[in-house]
């Protein structure tokens, strides 16, 4: 119950930051930016792919389960490393991602994404010091 009250939130906020992003990335072709081959059809199976796995991260989050930790630590990352790549791509020119909403969507990726992850850790932490008060 304690990982649920301290993660699920951030943990929905990162997730829904990161969907949204997706979905304008599909707009932007995303894909052209990385020299990805496929196009959007590799795109489509990418999300198709991660989706279900983040997605079993928030159950294992919301469900208390021993794995939600580590999901944590993913989509945490995940909203700083979608911030700190657009960054470079913003420094390197290119000129995607430049309305105002994909702009948000991006920096609120990095934010949320450093919040959850401060929240992750401080919950291992409390975690941690809860069990060594048990033991001793």
């Amino acid at each position: 119950m304690q990982t649920k009250m301290n993660l699920s939130i951030p943990y929905i906020v990162t997730l829904s930051l990161l969907v949204t992003h997706q979905i304008d990335a599909a707009y932007w072709h995303e894909w052209e930016m990385f020299y990805l081959p496929g196009g959007i059809q590799f795109f489509d199976l990418f999300n198709l792919a991660l989706l279900p796995v983040l997605l079993f991260g928030l159950r294992a989050v919301s469900a208390d389960l021993r794995g939600g930790f580590h999901y944590s630590l993913l989509v945490s990352c995940l909203g700083l490393l979608t911030c700190a790549i657009h960054a470079g791509f913003y420094i390197c020119g290119f000129t995607q991602f430049h309305l105002p909403v994909s702009i948000a969507i991006i920096v609120g990726c990095g934010l949320s994404g450093a919040w959850q992850l401060r929240a992750t850790v401080m919950f291992r932490h409390l975690s941690n010091l809860r069990a060594g008060a048990l033991r001793s």
